[in-house]
This record gives structure tokens, C-alpha cells and sequence, in this order.
């Protein structure tokens, strides 16, 4: 059976629950929309999860590139050195997950030159190096039994997320910017680069940090409180430069990741006034240079802009460790607080002209199938979920364009800032980052998962806790 008509029928199955429809790049209809329209979006929020892959949250959705599989079930699997087995994929009902571990060395084995199978390896590495540091945490003594990166979830886990997707657009090809862990990743949704500055306020001095960017304080990284200074250009930079309002809202309580991508550690507190791995900003030269260290604040402020319709042109939504989704918090205190902070969205006079990005951070050591394109020295990591969400969001489109979080910089510039890019060429501050990521042919143009010419599709407010099965 040919492959559109398969997915057809896909689609058929399905038309009670919603509407499907993907155009990839290059075929009929997918330049259909321009950006004449993408000044009707005035608020981006960016909401950032962690620690998931895309084939572990969608790899069974209708129409996308999930896991391969035949008539007789799945074609793929990983090999576990300890049992000698090739654990398959499997429909994963838990709520609680243990994960793999996610730093630089583990994602170049995972990878396996493509191969894309040393997933259950690298979890079983993990769990052995992590528990004989900290035996009493709890992941040991449940993830040594069950290594659990082969799982997925479905509609029946994370049905708000299935909703999301079904309601508005999911995208399939979305990779984290690098092949690391979680702040890295972090320096890049705010500054398209990770790096390390030998000379304090000295842009000059930066050189690339794929794995080890300076930590700030308290983290193991950093014991002796060596002040960090990021000293390259932020994004941050060019909105105070086009006076482009923006908020960085952080959720108090403990961090949501340990350091360099281990799977196991003992908590660290964050909040909005104490920088950390999920809250970089405020060590940025350009962010106290530009007196707004008050932008980085709590996540209160940002329910209350939106119930009064005050939200800033650009806001980034980061979680604490209950709620981040990172193993071994639970699935359904993710979802609960992801729908939460949607749900204030759209019940905000401000939704009729917001688009909201929701992502994860990294991959999390769970299972992916797809190898990333290698665009420069830092990546494209691993693939994650990624949705779209807005009024004017394509209803039901899967995107396959191949997209990093740089697409969402890009997006934000092309809106609000005239097409300026984190350029040291144009943008005034001469740091010697190895490319201009938004502007590379392998990041795609996410104003095409919009139609401003369609009627503005309503809210789609969902209960915080759905039925979890």
C-alpha cells in the first residue's frame, strides 16, 4: 500500500478526534504562507521541558515520523550488554521514568554512528556510575531493575499533549541545538551559542563550550563559586536595542537537572534572584549592562500578565524539578503544569495574538530513531517533542521541516526586529561564535505552521488532570 494512502487511512481512523494534514517543504502549498501576517503574533511564549525525545512522547502519532515498524510490529531496537537481549520498543503505561543519562559523551553513544541503538547501554552506564555516588536516592533502586529508555507514551498518558498536536501543530523534525545536557542547551534558546569567556566583559575572549559552559555557583561544576561571565551576545541584547518587552519567568523550588547530564544527584534550589543551569540570564553581560536583571523573575508574575493581558513580546517559561518532566518527576505533574500555563494563555484577552512554542530541553536518554543532521561543531542533538500552539496555528499540521530552537530566535527577529539577526557582523557586539545559526539552510522558517488568513482558532482549555491510563 503506498505510504500517503496509508497515512490517509490514518487520518480516517482518527477524524473523530481531530484534523490531520501535513506539507513538506518544497511540495504544493508549503510557501502558502508569508510572512505579510506574522505581525498579528505580538506575544511568543517559549515553554521549555526537559528530558524527553520525540519518538518517547509521539512516536506513535498518526502521519509523523515515529518509530519504524512493519505488520509485524517494530523493526528497531537496543542492545543491553547485561542480559544479551535487543530490548524493542514498548508501550511505556508508567508515570514515573528513569531516563538515561544526557551529557555530550552519552548522546555520540547513543547516536552510535547512526546506528541509533545505544540507548539501553548508556542507561544501564548511567544508573551503575550515578548510584554508587548517591545509593539512597530512590531512581537506583527502581531504574537498575527496569531501564525504561525503549518506553513511549501515547494519548493515553499525555492526552493534553495529543490534544495540542491534534488541535494545532506538532512538529516532527524539531532537534535540541547541541549534543549536550541541559544548560547548554539553555544558553542556546536565549543566545544561539554555549561558551566559555577567559576575560571578564569581554566578548573577544569567548571560545565554544559544547559540554563544559563556566557553571554559576553552588553547581558540583563549581564548588568554589567562581562567578560566571557570559560575555557573548543574547538575544535579550537586540530586543532592549528594538525597546521589545521581555520576561524570563523561573519557577522557584529545586533545579530540574543535574550537572553535565547525569541521571542521578542530590537537588539544588532555583529561584528567579539565584542563577543556575534553567536561569543563565542574569550572568549576561548585556542583561545587567542594560539594567534588567528585573526581567528575570518569578512565574506568579507571568499568570498575572496574562490574567490582565499584559504579557511581554517575548517570554521564555521555565519549570522547577516537580513539574520539569525530567525522570524521575512524574509525567502527569509535567503535563498538569504545561496545561496550566497554556490554559492562562488562552483564557488571557492577549491569546488572539500569541503563538507558544512548547519544547524539551534534550532528549533525556530516551529512545530516538532518527540521526541528526550534523550542521557545525555543536549539533543538531537529538530529536524532542515540539508543538505550536495559536490562534493562528495550522490546525492539525505535522511539520517536517528540519527545525532547532534557533527557529524560535529566528521567528522572534523576523517579528519583532526587523530580520536582525545574533550576528557579530551587524549586531555590535563582535563575538566570535562560529556561525549565525538562524540563518543556516538547516533551520527552517516556523511561519510556516501559520495561516493568518484563517478565522483565529478559539481556546482549548483543558483540565490539569486529565485520566491517566
Amino acid at each position: 500500500m503506498p505510504r500517503r494512502l496509508t497515512i490517509a487511512l490514518s487520518f480516517t481512523v482518527l477524524a473523530a478526534t481531530g484534523v490531520f494534514f501535513f506539507v513538506r517543504p518544497g511540495e504544493p502549498g508549503a510557501h502558502a504562507t508569508s510572512h505579510a501576517g506574522i505581525h498579528k503574533i505580538r506575544h511568543v511564549v517559549i515553554v521549555m521541558q526537559e528530558n524527553r525525545s520525540f519518538d518517547s512522547y509521539f512516536g506513535t502519532y498518526p502521519g509523523a515520523d515515529g518509530i519504524p515498524r512493519d505488520g509485524h510490529g517494530f523493526t528497531v531496537c537496543s542492545p543491553d550488554p547485561r542480559s544479551g537481549r535487543c530490548f524493542k520498543p514498548y508501550h511505556d503505561h508508567s508515570n514515573r521514568n528513569t531516563g538515561g543519562p544526557h551529557e555530550h559523551l552519552d548522546a555520540m553513544r547513543d547516536l552510535a554512528r547512526g546506528r541509533m541503538d545505544g540507548f539501553v547501554r548508556e542507561a544501564r552506564r548511567g544508573l551503575t556510575r550515578g548510584c554508587l555516588r548517591h545509593p539512597t536516592i530512590p531512581i537506583c533502586s527502581l531504574g537498575a531493575r527496569h531501564p525504561d529508555v525503549m518506553g513511549y507514551h501515547d494519548w493515553h498518558e499525555i492526552p493534553n499533549y495529543w490534544s495540542y498536536a491534534r488541535h494545532f501543530v506538532l512538529q516532527d523534525h524539531l532537534f535540541q541545538p547541541d549534543t549536550s545536557w541541559s544548560l547548554p542547551a539553555h544558553l542556546f534558546m536565549v543566545s544561539e551559542w554555549s561558551a566559555r569567556c577567559s576575560v571578564e566583559h569581554d566578548p573577544t575572549s569567548c571560545v565554544n563550550a559544547l559540554e563544559n559552559p563556566t557553571a554559576p555557583p553552588g553547581e558540583p561544576q563549581n564548588p568554589i563559586g567562581i562567578r560566571p561571565d557570559y560575555a557573548w551576545t543574547d538575544l535579550t541584547y537586540l530586543l532592549h536595542k528594538h525597546h521589545v518587552s521581555w520576561r524570563y519567568y523561573v519557577f522557584a523550588g529545586g533545579e530540574p537537572d543535574c550537572e553535565t547530564g547525569a541521571m542521578v544527584c542530590a537537588a539544588l534550589r532555583q529561584r528567579a534572584k539565584t542563577p543556575g543551569i534553567w536561569n543563565p540570564l542574569p550572568w549576561f553581560d548585556t542583561v545587567r549592562d542594560d539594567h534588567q536583571l528585573s526581567d528575570v523573575t518569578s512565574i506568579s508574575h507571568f499568570f498575572r500578565a496574562a490574567r490582565h493581558g499584559r504579557l511581554p513580546a517575548v517570554s521564555w517559561v521555565t519549570p522547577n524539578n516537580h513539574v520539569s518532566e525530567h525522570p524521575p518527576s512524574l509525567v502527569t505533574n509535567g503535563q498538569a503544569y504545561v496545561t496550566n500555563v497554556i490554559n492562562a494563555v488562552m483564557r488571557s484577552r492577549d491569546w488572539r495574538s500569541t503563538a507558544i512554542f512548547l519544547a524539551w530541553d534534550d532528549w533525556g536518554g530516551f529512545y530516538d530513531h532518527v540521526a541528526p543532521p550534523r550542521v557545525d561543531q555543536n549539533g543538531f542533538g537529538l530529536r524532542v517533542p515540539a508543538l505550536v500552539i495559536s490562534p493562528y496555528a495550522r490546525r492539525g499540521f505535522i511539520d517536517h521541516q528540519t527545525v532547532s530552537f534557533d527557529a524560535y530566535a529566528k521567528f522572534i527577529e523576523d517579528d519583532f526586529l526587523g530580520g536582525s539577526r545574533l550576528d557579530p557582523a551587524t549586531d555590535g557586539r563582535a563575538d566570535p561564535r562560529p556561525d549565525v545559526r538562524e540563518s543556516m539552510p538547516q533551520v527552517g522558517d516556523l511561519a510556516l505552521d501559520f495561516d493568518f488568513h484563517q478565522k483565529p482558532l478559539p481556546p482549548l482549555i483543558l483540565p490539569l488532570h486529565p485520566p491517566f491510563s
